[in-house]
């Protein structure tokens, strides 16, 4: 009973609030601002939207893992890209502007992409039976109140009373931070068994699985002539996932504490190869318009 009460409620509230945090430091600017990068607004849809699914699916079965695993693997590719991303692109000194836009986009096209991506994923794996449980527009309408509304709320509250809301963003951040690690942690204590049992197999997955997306990203952006600080920004954009919502739908939407082990330890392992790259990366691009990344990054 009490393990339901948590997660049918206490988790959805706590991604609901990570989600309100991100819409404080949103504003329709944000949304707009995309609009005048469309060509890296492309490459970013590319990758994230379309090569991260599929290199995600070739990987899971080159290492001949499936079953619930596998549909978590899925899962965590098709969630969007999780807001510490602005942190790191600010650390790579890229274009911060274009990963809070790219955020924000994300979060509200991932309402439509996310549960399709896994209801095939879900016939794949384990069956057409499974697929039947969870209808598509059941999870687009619960992915929808688990991310859209609390954003939107967000960037009201931001609208109404800018200055409170700019205040309180950086300690609602912080807020999330602690909520995210007790989440990640509640999840590895509760599949702790599985966990166990498979961790050589699944945590080498999932940290090749981040450096190879950092890579996809970054090479697809400058192959396509993007400036080197938009290329920093779309390798880390693509990699860095919102695992939180991959624990959350997998353990509130799909009731199925496997699916979430994928998520909790690629939410870890992300910032080893995140952090590796944009220290890496920070060597080789210009410190130009640091003070301008910096506002962006506090205000994201």
């Amino acid at each position: 009973m009490q393990s339901d009460l948590i997660s049918s409620i206490l988790l959805p509230l706590i991604l609901a609030f990570i989600m309100f945090s991100l819409g404080l430091g949103l504003t329709v600017a944000d949304f707009k601002r995309i609009a005048t990068a469309p060509r890296a607004l492309l490459v970013g849809f590319v990758c994230h939207f379309i090569l991260l699914p599929v290199v995600c699916y070739f990987m899971v079965s080159a290492a001949g893992i499936g079953g619930a695993f596998a549909v978590g693997f899925m899962l965590l590719a098709s969630c969007p890209t999780g807001t510490t991303s602005n942190l790191l692109t600010y650390v790579a000194r890229g274009d911060v502007a274009l990963a809070v836009s790219f955020t924000a986009v994300a979060s509200v096209v991932t309402i439509f992409t996310l549960p399709l991506v896994v209801s095939w994923s879900m016939n794949h794996f384990l069956g057409a039976a499974r697929a039947v449980d969870m209808p598509v527009g059941t999870m687009m309408a619960q992915v929808f109140l688990m991310l859209g509304v609390p954003v939107a709320l967000g960037m009201f509250v931001r609208h109404r009373a800018p200055r409170w809301a700019i205040a309180f963003e950086p300690r609602a951040t912080r807020i999330a931070t602690v909520l995210f690690v007790l989440i990640v942690a509640g999840a590895v204590a509760k599949g702790w068994p599985l966990l166990r049992d498979n961790f050589a197999t699944l945590a080498p997955l999932a940290l090749c699985l981040n450096l190879t997306m950092l890579a996809v990203g970054f090479l697809a952006a400058w192959l396509v002539r993007l400036s080197r600080r938009q290329s920093v920004t779309l390798g880390i954009e693509t990699a860095v996932q919102n695992a939180t919502l991959a624990l959350v739908v997998a353990s509130s939407v799909l009731k199925d504490d496997a699916m979430a082990i994928p998520g909790a330890l690629y939410g870890v392992l992300m910032y080893v190869g995140g952090l590796a790259f944009a220290f890496g990366m920070r060597a080789f691009v210009r410190p130009e318009n640091d003070q301008a990344d910096r506002s962006a990054a506090i205000a994201s």
